[in-house]
């Protein structure tokens, strides 16, 4: 067995084995002593992050992605995207609020893009930005504020040398989201540093805020090669955020697709999340390869994710 292979094992073993009481548990529907084996009743509310629709008014996108059927939505606070905090109005919060509660919506998550290994300069805007998107969550609901995801940054080759730094400040990050009163979930990305189930765990554990969270998106996982079930079973307990898209298997560089044009097994997938009463946001995330392609259509996209995922939770369980 190769020596990363065991390495990824070993790290499974050993995370599950210190998480005796693990917090997808207590997120779930029902009460803590209720019994496990229960799954949430289907069908479960699938969201769509508005990542993929940049070019779409903001109220004009929640209509559609109501009208196709999906039950929440996440919002892009990125750079050029109308809902980006420094030109977000308070008038068009109240809008997209009102809007957002008129359509049976929920806001599930607030997406940022922020940057691990940066400069001070760079590393203070990023804590800046999580306090942005506190502020924003609690205008959309304070007693439940959306959960802010996003990427660390960094590249694949400095992992070793740079793995302490980077934990030392994603907990800097976790104490600024608590300040916030918020849950910043953090993800692995294919080309980033953190690139694998293995080291997601570490700097998680590393970090160690409450605070923080994961999210999990296992097409980065895919890329790479690593198995549906080994890294769930080893990042669902710290997840609260499960973001959903395709990619191209071993396909450098990588190629992301709609969810259901590629090879995963979504109603396995979904049967998984269903046997550990995982009940958080499931958002379908569009890849900026694919929105930035010419003739791209949002709404199109958008409507064929949703038939994809919903003929997996049709499946029979």
């Amino acid at each position: 067995m190769p020596a990363t292979r065991r390495r990824f094992l070993a790290l499974t073993t050993a995370a599950l084995a210190a998480h005796a009481a693990p917090t997808f548990l207590r997120a779930a529907s029902t009460p803590a002593s209720s019994p496990s084996t229960s799954s949430p009743a289907r069908p479960r509310p699938l969201g769509f992050s508005l990542y993929g629709m940049k070019t779409l008014p903001v109220l004009d996108a929640l209509e559609h992605v109501a009208r196709i059927g999906y039950r929440q939505i996440e919002l892009c606070l990125l750079p050029g995207f109308p809902t980006e905090p420094a030109a977000f109005s308070a008038a068009s919060r109240r809008a997209i609020s009102d809007r957002v509660r008129a359509l049976g919506l929920a806001v599930s998550s607030l997406m940022l893009s922020l940057n691990l290994p940066a400069d001070a300069r760079t590393h203070t805007a990023n804590l800046d930005k999580i306090k942005a998107a506190g502020e924003l969550a609690h205008q959309l609901d304070d007693q439940t504020p959306p959960l802010v995801e996003t990427i660390m940054g960094g590249k694949p080759d400095a992992w070793e040398t740079t793995k302490h730094e980077l934990a030392a400040r994603l907990r800097t990050w976790g104490e600024t989201a608590a300040a916030a009163g918020i849950t910043l979930c953090v993800k692995a990305h294919a080309d980033h540093a953190v690139n694998s189930p293995g080291r997601l765990i570490w700097i998680y554990q590393q970090a160690s805020h409450p605070h923080l969270a994961l999210n999990y998106d296992y097409s980065h996982f895919q890329y790479a090669g690593f198995a549906l079930d080994e890294s769930l079973r080893l990042l669902l307990p710290h997840t609260r955020h499960v973001s959903v898209k395709d990619v191209v298997p071993r396909q450098r560089p990588a190629t992301f697709l709609l969810p259901g044009d590629g090879h995963i097994d979504y109603a396995h997938y979904f049967r998984l999340l269903d046997a550990a009463l995982y009940t958080g946001p499931l958002v379908v995330e569009v890849s900026a390869q694919l929105s930035h392609r010419p003739g791209y259509d949002g709404v199109q996209s958008a409507t064929r994710a949703y038939a994809a995922l919903s003929a997996a939770l049709a499946a029979p369980q």
